[in-house]
Parts: structure tokens; sequence; C-alpha cells
């Protein structure tokens, strides 16, 4: 496959941009400590349509915010951005917006498919800039760890799109369980069983490919990826998620939301092992569903020494008989956790649902937590770059969140077994084959350094 027409291209960038962005090359933020409140923060976006450009809009419409910077491998949906942020330099790669406009912008967000998170948020970072970066993180566990360390060592403000962390009712569950509402807990259920509306139309891998949509680089989005044909109603757009190369299924897309408040609440760190107990996949594509088991080093929250987390999608249903429902909920909702305790259980539905202890009687609405403030977690982010401070879904965060649910979605390609995980190693020290899909390599020329 020929080199991107852009002039920059990949082998140019691997040896004057991605290598020299350590030494400082791309530049530095203009926002620091000691900049003035009154300064605005100037914000370039990669990718601008979807859940990228909902990012953008949420991000500018914070009165500090410049956008100045604009990319994205549609050539409509940019020059849709394009009209809206008329002042701002806008690229289809993001290599040139990093290499060659470094100076126009401080912070950086990243809102694109998942295989391509990890290369410009690495390179972003080595050049000192503030990220937010869309959920999950990464696709693989490697560029985890990477992303997680490079934010150390930039010592910027970093904030993961796991946006329900912000919420009120996110909040609120973690306090609920951390005061004591339902004693230690022994056990939690999730479920998220939305219909994958973005399950490809077609999923034959033809040699043949289709014709490449006018204003569209396939070259560019393919990025880190092996070369391949392009092929209608199969990857792109927003049917990627589906696929092993792209995405990390329906539990990578949904995973890191429903986490978050277990993995706060309960003060979880990395799992010691997983287990998918529903049929896996082995080509491809990610399985359309599963129930997969995760335990837990247990914590001064938990009931025992370990703690097991159970996650089901794909219209796979929980054991309802170990979740009650409050009164008025006559059926389990499509999405939703229960935590189970040692004198109750705490239930929450997912879609805009506040956490209800039960039984109900036990524990009235006056013994609740009160004043937890609604946050905004796209001016969060901003409004912590401006103080100095960390964001709410720093990486410090964001990055053991993710870990925990790519190590759960890993499961998939060994269903049936049980995976042991050490997260110190970064390691399925058991299994060799799982430890293949810790890292991916890059395919040539588009290498980042420690990266792939």
């Amino acid at each position: 496959m020929s080199e991107s027409p852009n002039p920059l291209n990949r082998r140019h960038f691997l040896k004057r941009g991605v290598a020299a962005s350590t030494a400082g090359l791309l530049g530095f933020p203009a926002i620091l400590k000691s900049a003035s409140p009154n300064s605005k923060l100037q914000v370039a976006c990669i990718g601008v349509g979807g859940m990228g450009g909902n990012t953008m809009k949420s991000v500018a419409s914070h009165a500090k915010v410049a956008i100045t910077g604009l990319c994205d491998v549609e050539k409509s949906t940019l020059g849709i951005a394009a009209r809206n942020f008329p002042d701002a330099v806008a690229v289809a790669d993001w290599r040139e917006l990093l290499n060659t406009h470094a100076d126009k912008f401080d912070a950086i967000t990243i809102g694109i498919p998942d295989h391509m998170h990890a290369a410009p948020a690495v390179t972003a970072l080595r050049a000192k800039k503030h990220l937010y970066l869309q959920k999950p993180m990464a696709s693989t566990l490697h560029e985890c760890r990477v992303i997680t360390a490079e934010a150390v060592k930039a010592g910027v403000t970093t904030q993961l799109g796991n946006q329900g962390r912000s919420t009120v009712e996110s909040r609120t569950a973690v306090e609920l369980i951390q005061s004591g509402a339902i004693g230690k807990i022994k056990e939690v259920i999730i479920w998220e069983n939305k219909k994958l509306n973005w399950w490809p139309k077609n999923t034959e891998l033809r040699a043949s490919g289709d014709t490449v949509p006018e204003g569209f680089d396939w070259e560019l989005w393919l990025g880190v990826r092996d070369p391949r044909p392009y092929l209608k109603d199969t990857y792109h757009p927003k049917n990627w998620r589906a696929w092993f190369d792209f995405g990390v299924g329906e539990m990578g897309d949904m995973g890191c939301h429903h986490f978050d408040p277990t993995f706060d609440a309960l003060k979880l760190t990395a799992p010691l092992r997983v287990r998918q107990t529903t049929p896996g996949s082995s080509g491809p594509l990610w399985a359309e569903s599963r129930q997969v088991e995760l335990i837990f080093p247990g914590s001064d929250i938990t009931a025992g020494d370990t703690v097991k987390v159970t996650w089901h999608d794909g219209d796979v249903r929980p054991d309802a008989s170990k979740i009650p429902l409050p009164k008025g909920v006559d059926t389990l909702p499509e999405s939703g956790t229960c935590w189970i305790g040692e004198t109750g259980t705490i239930f929450k539905n997912y879609r805009g649902g506040s956490p209800i202890a039960l039984p109900e009687a036990s524990f009235p609405q006056e013994k609740y937590p009160k004043n937890i403030a609604p946050l905004n977690h796209y001016h969060g982010w901003v409004d912590a770059i401006h103080e100095g401070q960390k964001s709410i879904a720093d990486f410090s965060h964001g990055g053991p969140l993710t870990e925990t649910v790519l190590v759960g979605a890993m499961a998939d390609r060994f269903a049936g077994d049980w995976l042991d995980w050490d997260s110190r190693s970064l390691s399925f020290p058991k299994n060799a084959e799982a430890n293949a899909l810790v890292r991916r390599a890059y395919r040539d020329g588009w290498s980042v350094p420690e990266l792939g």
C-alpha cells in the first residue's frame, strides 16, 4: 500500500517527530501553574466527529478554552469542525498536528478508535501536552502501562473519558458503600445489555476491497495496524469496536464506566485472575456476549480476603435471584450494578439511576450522603489544568482501571479457563498465548519508541 499523500510521511515522522519529542522538539504547554488565571487554554482535538466531536464541543464550551487545532481522517467531518472553529489549524494526520503545529496548543483531546489511542497519546505526553483521552485508555495492556507512566513523567493534567465518574449518582454510590450502609461487600454483579448498534453489517473479510469513500483517508485510519482492504459496512464508520484489531468489544466499550464506582468504593487493585464462563472468540471478531468473573484482592471494605466481580453483556442476564429490586422496579433494567453486602444490597440502574440501599426500611433517605455537588467532566479537566491540579479521572486512576477492564476482556480469547494475572510484571504467568496479547507490534513506519 502506498504512503499517505501527506508530505509528512511516516519515515520522516519516525526520524524527526516521535523520536525527537522526548527531547522537547514538540514544545511545552503555555498553561502551567504560574499562568494567569485569565489565560485561555489552547486545545487541539484529534477526532472531531462522533464521541471525539462531543468531547471537542464540551471542552470548547468552557469560557477559558480556545480550540486552536483540529485533526480528522474524514475530510467532511474536519470541514464542519473547521467552520465552527475557523481560527484553528485543520489537518488530517495527527503526526503533522503534533510535529508541525505543536506551538499552537497547550492541551489535546483524543477521541478516535481504540487502536489509535496510544500512539498520539504518548507522543502528546512526551511533548508535555495536557491530555483528555477517551476510554478505554488503549486497546492493549502494554499501551495502557506506557501511557500511565508517560503521564507521570510529563507532569501534566490528564483525564480519562469515563464521564460517569463525575456524576452525583456514581459518587453517591461510592460514599454509600464506604459508609458501611450494607456492611462489608461480599460480591458485585454488573450487567450491560444494550443492543450492539455498532456490530458490523458485513463480517466477511474479502480479499478484494470496496471503493474507499471520497474524502476518507483509509491509510491514516488504519494507522498502526497492518494494511488490509477497505470493506463497506465493516470497520468504518462506528463498526470497528467489534474487531479484535481495532476495539475491545462491549466490555472495552462500557467497562470503564461500569467498573469505576466499584473500583473506587472497594479500593480495588489489579485482579488476581479472570475467567469467561460463556463461549469466547478466536477469530478476527470479539464474541457478541460474555459473562466474566474477576477475582480481586480484598480490602477493608470487603468481607473476605478476595472479592468476586461478575460482568455480563450482550444480553447475558445475571442471576436475578441474587438481585433484590427496589419498590416500583419489577424487572432488571437493561444495565446496572448490584453490590451485595453483609447486611443488605445496593442497587443502581446505570441509565440515570441513583443508588438505592436495600432493604429500604433499614436505610431511609435521611441516611444517604448529602451535598454531593454535580461536576462537569470536561470542564473539570480544564479547571484542573488552570489550577495545576489532578483531574477527577487522572491517569493514575484511569490506567489501572482500564488495565482491569482489558484483563477481563482478554478472557474472551480463553473462555472456560482461569487466567492468572500478575500486574507487577504485566503478564499472564501461566498462559503463553495470553501473554502474546499483552503487547502488539506496530506496522513498519508507525513505530513509537517503547510503545509499539
